[in-house]
């Protein structure tokens, strides 16, 4: 089967085979084509040009992208979409002024949904959870990372990681599974946090092995929580089960855990909301993924990633939603991209290569999303008639997506 996109007002993001990510001054740069079109075939890119070398192709199906922007779909490569209920409450809380430290100390917070997830069963967390999957494709992404965490139980850990299979076998969007079994100390380990690291070693992590559920191991390393000292335990275990690590690091505090992550080739550190001079220097010596969560600080009201200072330091850097129940109610990449520019002061140029190009390393999938590139996949947004593709953040209340295409379908 074949689809061929004509008349597109803007291809973006136009890239040769084998470039993985873009990285510091390179990232003011996204490639395009004005007036052109997009040949799919299957669920291939195939090709693409300028109109004036549009093949005729009599037997295909023909969309007409007058005046409309067609680029690679977004890659959202951090977030939490498996959960059950929600926590409107603590965020009726954190306006009457508690912080999230104190709402964790009273039993809210990552506690708050392990509770409610290991009360509620699987087939109707699936059900909740396939909900937020169906709407986070219809605004556009194409590629997204889902984390367990919110178990803390050898059963809750399990029952997410089994849902997140499920999606990925039920959906035609690329999905990635990292287990979180480190996303905190529930209360009966308070006090004996080593007894849970070997709970998380030598009992859930050959269990998540045997069923082959995983493809990253991630951990919460931050004051609090998991220490630099056992978040690097936890990430060397999962090198024994071939899970590289994908951490969450520098939130609240920066404790040298970036540079525990370098050290064990962590695929990406996330948040970063806080990054010291020490920080930049590891991370431009390692192939490690920075990835900024800009609606998780909206939405709480803590600092933003300095993306100026890192990307003018040479770093790369991606855009994540961080999706989940209480600190980030959203899996809108649009939103995340239209932050970046708004409050992070990125270009559109760069907070586009973030959500895609650079989204798709942070998730490993570079050789087939997040660029118009011939032979990766069709994963492709057509938005409605705009001016540019700059638009996309400045409207940013606004829905500028008209439809959406994934493995070369329109969904």
């Amino acid at each position: 089967m074949q689809t061929l996109i004509i008349n597109i007002k803007e291809l973006i993001q136009i890239r040769e085979i084998g470039i993985q990510k873009v990285s510091g001054k390179e990232m003011a740069n996204l490639p395009l084509l004005k007036n052109a079109f997009l040949l799919i075939e299957n669920n291939l890119i195939t090709d693409f040009g300028l109109m004036d070398n549009c093949p005729t192709l009599p037997d295909a199906k023909i969309i007409d992208a007058t005046g409309k922007v067609v680029l690679p779909s977004w890659c959202d490569s951090h977030t939490h979409l498996v959960y059950a209920g929600n926590r409107v409450q603590e965020f009726v809380d954190r306006i009457n002024g508690l912080s999230y430290e104190e709402i964790a100390n009273r039993g809210g917070g990552i506690l708050n949904s392990a509770q409610k997830l290991n009360e509620t069963e699987e087939d109707e967390i699936y059900k909740q959870s396939e909900v937020r999957l169906k709407e986070v494709m219809q605004l556009g992404t194409g590629a997204i990372e889902i984390k367990s965490g919110y178990g803390l139980t050898i059963a809750g850990e399990l029952k997410m990681l089994r849902v997140i299979r499920r999606l990925a076998e039920n959906y035609p969007i690329k999905i990635k599974a990292t287990f979180l079994g480190a996303h905190a100390f529930p209360k009966e380990f308070k006090a004996n946090h080593s007894g849970y690291i070997d709970l998380i070693i030598h009992e859930m992590l050959p269990k998540i092995a045997k069923e082959n559920l995983a493809d990253y191991i991630d951990a919460f390393l931050e004051t609090g929580y998991f220490s630099v000292e056992e978040t690097e335990r936890i990430m060397e275990a999962g090198k024994k089960y071939g899970l590289q690590a994908k951490i969450h690091v520098n939130q609240f505090t920066a404790i040298n855990g970036i540079a525990a992550c370098v050290k064990h080739k962590a695929l990406t550190v996330d948040h970063l909301e806080i990054v010291t001079d020490e920080d930049i220097e590891v991370l431009k010596k390692s192939e490690t993924m920075p990835v900024a969560l800009p609606s998780c600080s909206y939405f709480i009201s803590i600092p933003y990633t300095p993306a100026r200072k890192m990307m003018e330091a040479g770093l790369p850097l991606a855009l994540a939603t961080d999706y989940n129940p209480g600190t980030t109610p959203s899996g809108n990449m649009n939103f995340v991209v239209a932050t970046a520019c708004i409050k992070m002061k990125m270009t559109p140029e760069e907070a586009i290569n973030a959500a895609t190009i650079n989204g798709a390393y942070a998730m490993g999938i570079s050789d087939s999303h997040g660029s118009i590139t011939k032979g990766k996949k069709a994963n492709i947004i057509i938005t409605k008639p705009i001016h540019s593709f700059y638009q996309l953040p400045y409207e940013f209340g606004s829905n500028l997506i008209e439809s959406v295409i994934i493995e070369g379908k329109v969904i």
